[in-house]
C-alpha cells in the first residue's frame, strides 16, 4: 500500500540528513493522501542510517489509528495531523531541531522579513506561537502543539501557504509544502532565513523589517497571480 508515498517520506527524511537539518533521531517528515485519507510518518526513534521504506507507517488521518507498518510512527504524528486536517491545502509536512531556526523558537521570537531572500518563501514574518500553557503540555501534548501552530496562524489570519513554516515557542520549526520534497526545501531556505536574520542583527541589532513595496514585489513575482519567475 502507498509504495511511492513512502519511498519518497523515506528519502525525504534521509534528505535531512543530507541537509545537515537533523542528527540522532532529531526530525521527521510525512506526507499525506488525502483520497485515502491516510499520512505517511516515519517510525519512532529508528536511526536514518537503518531507514527504509518498508519502515515508513501507514496512519488514518481521521482517527489517528495505524493503518500499515509494524513499527510504532513519530512520536510527533499527532502534531502532523493537526496541521493536515487543519490546513487542506499542505501535501508534506517536516520537523527538525535545525541549529539556528530552533535557537530562534527557544528565544521565542518570530523571523521578521529583513530582506529579499525571505520574500521569495515567506510573505512577512515566519511567526512563533505562543509558550504553551502546563495542561496542554502535561496533557495531549503533541496534539496541543498542532493546535497552538494553528491557533497562530488563525491570530494573525496568515495563509499557511504563504507562510509555509512556524516556529514553536521553546521547541522548533515546523515546515509544509504541496508535497514532502518541498517541505524540506523549506525547512532548508528556514535554516538559512534564521542564519541569515541572526548575522544581519549581528551587523546592526536595530535593522527594520524590509518595505512593504519590496516585500509584495519579490513574494508575488514568484507566488502571486501573475508571477512571472522562473520558467513556465
Amino acid at each position: 500500500m502507498l509504495e511511492k508515498l513512502k519511498a519518497e517520506v523515506c528519502q525525504a527524511n534521509l534528505d535531512l540528513v543530507a541537509e545537515g537539518l537533523v542528527i540522532q533521531t532529531w526530525g521527521n517528515a510525512s506526507a499525506v493522501d488525502r483520497e485515502r485519507g491516510v499520512i505517511v510518518i516515519k517510525p519512532s526513534g529508528v536511526p536514518y542510517s537503518e531507514m527504509k521504506p518498508e519502515h515508513m507507517v501507514v496512519v488514518s488521518l481521521a482517527d489517528g489509528k495505524v493503518v500499515e507498518g509494524k513499527l510504532k510512527p513519530s512520536s510527533d504524528t499527532p502534531t502532523h495531523l493537526v496541521l493536515y486536517r487543519a490546513f487542506p491545502k499542505i501535501g508534506g509536512i517536516v520537523h527538525t531541531h535545525s541549529l539556528h531556526a530552533t535557537a530562534w523558537a527557544q528565544a521565542c521570537k518570530p523571523l521578521l522579513a529583513y530582506g529579499t531572500t525571505q520574500a521569495d518563501y515567506w510573505y512577512g514574518e515566519v511567526p512563533c506561537t505562543r509558550k504553551m500553557k502546563p495542561d496542554e503540555i502535561k496533557n495531549d501534548y503533541e496534539a496541543n502543539t498542532g493546535h497552538v501552530i494553528v491557533e497562530t496562524f488563525k491570530k494573525l489570519k496568515s495563509d499557511p501557504q504563504q507562510h509555509p513554516a512556524v516556529l514553536v515557542a521553546s521547541h522548533g520549526p515546523f515546515c509544509w509544502g504541496k508535497d514532502v520534497c518541498d517541505a524540506v526545501h523549506n525547512a532548508a531556505v528556514l535554516e538559512f532565513i534564521a542564519r541569515l536574520n541572526s548575522e544581519t542583527l549581528l551587523i546592526n541589532p536595530k535593522t527594520k523589517p524590509m518595505p512593504s513595496a519590496l516585500l509584495d514585489k519579490h513574494f508575488l513575482r514568484k507566488h502571486g497571480r501573475k508571477a512571472y519567475y522562473g520558467q513556465k
